[in-house]
């Protein structure tokens, strides 16, 4: 338990000392919110859909979370680099806690980054629906959190090259993205896309924190969402461990 707690003490320290990062990480949020939510809220409201902020800022803060998360696998080749990875894996501990700290300190790094991107949607003028509902929509975030910091961890357990690891998260992160109807109905699609939806693991997370925090009707249902992203993280949380243990420094 003191490699976790060291692993995830250690992941929040290299977060908030580096003030440029947290400041950096919130452009393309803000940018999001401020080009589509009064972009297009006119347009939104037109079709007779309602108020676009409400519906998107959800989709952002999970935005967030996302990239915080998947990239935080960046971290282990970080490491693998320049030599500190070496001096953890050939410590008398197990990999697997050293791995199980790594995600949570990602996770937690991305729940806090979405926190913050919460409060810039307050500001730009995103009302929540009901606070009672809020924490739920904070298990949803961090259910989301453990799922990407997993799949980036393992992905990232796979590769020596920086460059190579920051390639395949653009091929799969902005697609999981824009097909996780974070800024669009999922209702109605065509065929195609709505199976596409269905396979996307980040749809349940909006999915999930659209029906928290504006409650709208969850489209696949809340108890689903919450068991697919459950699965899902504990799936990856797995399969990131055995990939990881399997790291030659």
């Amino acid at each position: 338990m003191d490699v976790i707690y060291i692993m995830w003490l250690r992941q929040l320290k290299k977060y908030f000392r580096s003030k440029s990062r947290i400041v950096g990480s919130l452009g393309q949020p803000l940018l999001f919110l401020l080009a589509f939510g009064f972009g297009f809220g006119a347009v939104f409201k037109k079709a007779g859909a309602g108020n676009y902020m409400q519906f998107l800022a959800p989709g952002i803060i999970i935005m967030s979370v996302l990239f915080t998360a998947i990239f935080s696998g960046i971290d282990v080749i970080w490491d693998r680099q320049f030599g500190f990875l070496k001096e953890t894996m050939v410590a008398p501990v197990s990999r697997f806690q050293i791995m199980l700290g790594k995600t949570l300190g990602g996770a937690t790094v991305a729940s806090i980054q979405g926190v913050i991107v919460f409060v810039l949607t307050l500001i730009v003028g995103f009302r929540p629906h009901d606070l009672i509902l809020l924490p739920l929509g904070a298990i949803v975030v961090f259910l989301v959190a453990i799922l990407f910091t997993s799949l980036g961890i393992a992905l990232a357990s796979t590769m020596e090259d920086m460059q190579g690891f920051q390639l395949i998260m653009n091929f799969l992160v902005m697609p999981i993205f824009f097909l996780s109807g974070a800024l669009f109905p999922l209702e109605g699609l065509p065929k195609v896309m709505d199976i596409i939806a269905m396979l996307d693991p980040l749809s349940y997370g909006v999915d999930g924190l659209r029906f928290s925090f504006i409650g709208s009707e969850a489209v696949f249902g809340m108890t689903t969402d919450m068991v697919v992203l459950f699965l899902l993280a504990a799936a990856l949380l797995g399969i990131g461990s055995r990939l990881f243990e399997r790291i030659q420094v």
